[in-house]
């Protein structure tokens, strides 16, 4: 069974190990993933966010354990072992109902975090940073009040858990990160952005302010329970931290902060890591027990510098946009093949159907891209934002993608062809002496961005690196 906790207790302890966190829903990303999973012998962190998956559907229309099955039922249609996944729930609490006052609102983020525990989740965000409807517009949102409502959550997910165990004795225990990034999840929706590096004293508030309210909470005891799963120590037992009545002590659940280390993107632009600056928040952190830094939009930073944030302590790299980006850069360089293979009457066009469905529907882009008539078109087809991502799945583009992989499958593809918009691809695939066929080329285009993070995360990872390519 992957065990995140034993995992990150290595990287607390200075031996630079770490695990990438792919939070994306598009199934065929998620499947270029597990196949790459195939091939290494690292554990799989799947996260959902609560607006692509709570009790409402999301954008995506599945519950937490829809989410979950469609994930074991590709792993067991792949051949990947399901206790190589593990999956996350992220941004967990009342993000999609800000405009909620917070009765209402936290009632639906007790409701979201139970389902997301109920189906197995075992990496677990709670995110209460953000006003609600009768908080006061003209003050800024407490420590407190986040972690009063935050140790709220922790309760519903561990009674949850515990109703779990009744059924699923061998269930992870949940293991908690709390803290939240600024931006919002997604990227910068400005590029002239001031990146302000999460500084000691914000962290030490937001310990303290959560510590104060999980000891506030009615203990658990999980004596009865008999579990023994999840180590904040790293130890086989993974049982939590007891007490001298041998109670849990709430806060030994939580393996992680977010953080602002210093990493953003935006439309046009990245914020590359920079040690130096981050050293005070790196070194507040480590001298945090059990505690490591997660790391936010990471997506497009060099491996050199993830592999720095991994030995300096960010022991989650989260990374999503940047695998859709790769994802519709693949789908439209294989367009361009398709258009040099087949006659027009039979091309899928894909990149049109993506960009009329986009059109068609502006709202998920139309308040991140700026610019006349050409230059949005230029955001909503290049840009690192990839608001793109939100259409891919739409009925219409899904066809058209589905169109372009049957029509390229029924294809030789030239090697010199499939070189010249695949260079780097087409090099891996023929040193692994495999065809340059269209799904191996999108695959391994997004197996690319896997492995960045994999030689950044894992204590082998140049090694495996040079392994797979």
């Amino acid at each position: 069974m992957a065990d995140l906790r034993s995992l990150l207790a290595q990287n607390k302890s200075g031996k630079g190990v770490g695990i990438p966190s792919y939070c994306t829903s598009n199934q065929m990303v998620l499947r270029a993933l597990m196949i790459h999973a195939l091939d290494t012998d690292y554990p799989i962190l799947i996260e959902a966010t609560a607006n692509q998956v709570n009790q409402f559907g999301g954008y995506t229309g599945m519950q937490p354990a829809d989410f979950r099955d469609l994930i074991y039922k590709m792993a067991d249609d792949l051949g990947l072992a399901r206790d190589r996944i593990i999956l996350g729930g992220d941004h967990l609490g009342p993000l999609t109902w800000a405009h909620l006052p917070e009765e209402e609102a936290m009632a639906n983020a007790a409701t979201l975090v139970r389902l997301f525990v109920l189906a197995g989740y075992s990496k677990i965000h709670l995110d209460t940073s953000m006003k609600l409807a009768d908080d006061s517009p003209m003050e800024r949102l407490s420590d407190q009040v986040i972690a009063r409502r935050g140790a709220k959550l922790y309760q519903e997910a561990m009674a949850a858990y515990h109703e779990l165990l009744q059924t699923e004795p061998e269930a992870v225990r949940p293991s908690f990160i709390i803290g939240s990034e600024v931006p919002i999840p997604g990227g910068e929706q400005e590029e002239e952005v001031s990146l302000q590096v999460t500084k000691p004293e914000a962290v030490h508030r937001t310990i303290e302010a959560y510590q104060k309210a999980f000891a506030s909470l009615t203990p658990l005891d999980d004596s009865a329970d008999g579990s023994s799963d999840g180590s904040p120590d790293g130890s086989t037992d993974n049982s939590a931290d007891r007490s001298s009545d041998g109670r849990v002590d709430p806060f030994a659940d939580v393996i992680a902060i977010v953080v602002q280390p210093g990493v953003e993107f935006g439309s046009d632009s990245v914020h590359i890591y920079e040690r130096g600056a981050a050293l005070a928040l790196t070194k507040a952190v480590r001298e945090i027990p059990q505690v490591v830094m997660e790391g936010h939009s990471t997506d497009y930073q060099p491996a050199a510098k993830l592999r720095e944030m991994v030995e300096d302590g960010v022991g989650i790299l989260k990374v999503g946009p940047a695998l859709t980006f790769a994802l519709r850069e693949a789908l439209f360089s294989l367009s361009e093949i398709e258009r040099r293979l087949l006659p027009s009457s039979q091309w899928s066009d894909f990149p049109a159907a993506l960009e009329a469905a986009m059109l068609d529907s502006p709202k998920n882009w139309q308040h991140h891209y700026r610019g006349s008539d050409a230059e949005l078109q230029l955001e909503r087809r290049y840009s690192l934002s990839d608001r793109a991502r939100y259409y891919i799945g739409e009925p219409a583009v899904a066809a058209a993608a589905q169109r372009l992989m049957d029509n390229l499958s029924a294809v030789k593809i030239p090697l010199g062809l499939a070189h010249q918009y695949f260079p780097h691809d087409t090099e891996k695939l023929l040193a692994s002496a495999k065809a340059a066929t269209a799904e191996n080329l999108l695959q391994q285009h997004i197996h690319d961005v896997a492995l960045t993070y994999e030689v950044a995360a894992f204590a082998d990872g140049v090694e495996v690196g040079a392994r797979l390519g």
